[in-house]
Order: structure tokens, then sequence, then C-alpha cells
């Protein structure tokens, strides 16, 4: 019996196991802790115009020290914002760690494009990304310039920016003590749910914690801006008249699909409407044997350690010793009516006096 419940165990862990490479299987990601020859980072992602590795700091090069700079870091393999039949949505994260020197430019961009936008060809557009050409992009820029072109606030800001340079969202770095181009190295997090439609930027100085609250939130559905089209995502940097230079030390990229059960289309926060009468949903016989193996697995997961734990606690009861009660036959039973007390005579014999 408890051999059985065992192996029942064991089949339960490697079905969730599989399951779990299979959601896996499904994200794209990468992970480059500097960028020196023993990473392959090329085999993942490309330089592109004046970029280059540093041998001595392993950090790219977006710009150098001559005027007229422009360079790209990009991730190779584009992916699509919204993926599956039926389509669920896909979320993504990324971390990279930068510096840029003490100078006015157009500085640092993460940013992402369609895979019709020529992304080895430079322009001398601001940030390295474009000129005059329309383009449907969504990018984050950490800028220390205030371009009146642009209405820059100030000159140590980050922005969301969305098929423009004019920011629809702002914030200020000063309010967390910290300079963009002080040569000081800082580290960054931009991350986006796709079921919350909430894109978020968080920044802090190298070596300290990832903040609780972010520096900047936006909502926004970014599958509206390409639909189905595919995207590529990468880092830019261009220093127009000055000598700025930007080094990125670090990056990561991680884009994962919500799973089906989670939600199709998540609904607009903006409406506010509800109609009365609605078609009912007709679920996909693939969505409902989701459904059922996910509870078949954790219901025998739960029932497999119950049993477990019952064999468990019954074993360690049945090695302490039990006390045995004697019983003893009826005709050997001592009754109380053998205890009365009784009267005896004594006889004394007169002759011996």
């Amino acid at each position: 019996m408890f051999e059985f419940v065992t192996f029942r165990y064991i089949i339960s862990l490697l079905i969730f196991v599989l399951c779990f490479d299979t959601l896996a299987a499904d994200s794209r990601s990468f992970y480059f802790k500097n960028f020196s020859k023993d990473s392959n980072f090329e085999s993942q992602l490309a330089l592109l115009g004046d970029s280059k590795v540093d041998n001595d700091s392993l950090c790219v090069e977006l710009t150098g020290s001559v005027v007229h700079s422009a360079g790209r870091v990009v991730y190779k393999k584009p992916f699509r914002l919204l993926e599956g039949k039926p389509s669920s949505l896909v979320s993504f994260s990324t971390y990279f760690s930068f510096s840029m020197s003490q100078d006015s430019g157009d500085d640092l961009l993460f940013f992402m494009v369609p895979v019709d936008f020529a992304v080895d060809e430079f322009d001398g557009g601001s940030f390295g990304l474009l000129g005059q050409r329309k383009l449907r992009f969504l990018s984050v820029e950490f800028d220390t310039s205030k371009d009146r072109k642009y209405s820059d606030l100030d000159d140590n800001h980050v922005g969301v920016n969305v098929s423009s340079f004019v920011s629809v969202k702002v914030s200020n770095v000063s309010s967390m003590k910290l300079v963009l181009n002080n040569g000081e190295k800082l580290q960054a997090w931009i991350d986006y749910e796709a079921s919350s439609k909430k894109l978020e930027v968080r920044l802090n100085a190298l070596g300290r914690v990832r903040p609780v609250d972010p520096l900047l939130s936006y909502s926004i559905d970014v599958s509206k801006i390409w639909k189905g089209d595919e995207v590529f995502v990468g880092l830019s940097s261009s220093n127009e008249n000055s000598s700025q230079k930007c080094n990125v030390c670090s990056w990561s990229f991680k884009a994962r699909q919500a799973p089906q059960w989670m939600h199709s289309e998540p609904l607009d926060p903006e409406s506010t409407v509800v109609e009365k009468t609605k078609v009912p949903t007709v679920h996909k016989r693939s969505d409902c044997f989701l459904k059922v193996l996910a509870a078949l697995i954790v219901g025998t997961a739960c029932g497999a350690l119950g049993t477990f734990f019952v064999l468990f606690v019954w074993t360690i009861s049945g090695t302490n010793k039990r006390t045995v009660v004697p019983v003893l036959p009826e005709q050997y039973a001592m009754h109380p009516e053998e205890f009365e007390n009784k009267k005896f005579k004594i006889v004394i014999d007169e002759s011996k006096k």
C-alpha cells in the first residue's frame, strides 16, 4: 500500500513538472551579466552602428567620445505581443545596468519596434532611432537633455514614449536623489503586465535593491500598437553634438505568455458600460481539457500527500508499546460478598485452669 501511494505521488509530480516545462517553453529570455567573449552574447544580440564592447569594462559602448556617435544593441529574435489560439497577451520584463558620462546627449533608450523597421540603419534621428519617418514604437527614455522640441521638463528625467518622442508620462529622477549623467552606474527595471495593461519603470544605483514603488507607471495596451505584428527589442543611444559616452554593462529580457485560464482578452478599464444582453461564451474543448487536467493534478497531489501523512503517522504510532491488561477467568474473580465480616466463637477450655 505504501509503495503504491509513493508511486502515485511521483507520477503526479512528474506530470506537474512536464506542465511547468510546457509553460516555460513559451517564454523567451536571455541574461548577460557582462559582454565578455565567454558570455557568447553575439549568438542572441546584435551590435549595430558605433556600438562595440569595451574589453576593459566588459560593457557595450553604445556611444563613444566621438561627436555624432550612435549605436544599438538589439535582441535578434522577434516576438509577438498576441500569441496562441485563442490569442492571449504577452507580458515582458527587462533589466539593464548602464552609465552615462557628464555631458548632454540623447542618452539611453529602451525601445520596441516592428520587424519591418531597419534596425541596422541610422539616419541621424533622436536617440539613434529615427529621423523624420513615422514609426509605431514604444520606448522608455533616460534623458539628460532638456529639448524644447519634445517638451522636456528638465534634463534629468525618465519618460514613456508612444510613437513619438513627446513623452506621454514623465518622472524626475532627482526625486530619488540620482543623476543620470554623472558617470555612476545605475540599474533599471522595466515591467509590462499584460493582465493589468500597466507599464512600470524602476531605477536605482547599482548594488541597491529593486524599489518597491515604481518611479513611473503608465497604463497602456501595447497589443493595440502593433496588433499581431512581431517586434524587436533593443537599447539605443546617440550623443548628437556632444561627446557623451553611454555604456550598457548588463542586460536581461524575458517575454512570457499568460496561461489561457487566466484571461482571454482583458476588459477595457476605461469602459464602464456593460451591455445587458451578451452572447454566451462557448469555451473550447482545449480550455476545458486544461482546466480538468489542472484540477486532476492538484487533486491527485493533495490526495497523495494526505495519504502519505496518514500512513506515516499510523506507522509511527504502531511502534509504540501497548499496555496489556490481563483478563482473569470468571471463576477466579473475587466477589464482594466473600469479604463480609463473619462472627467467630471462641471456646475456652475450663479444665486447664
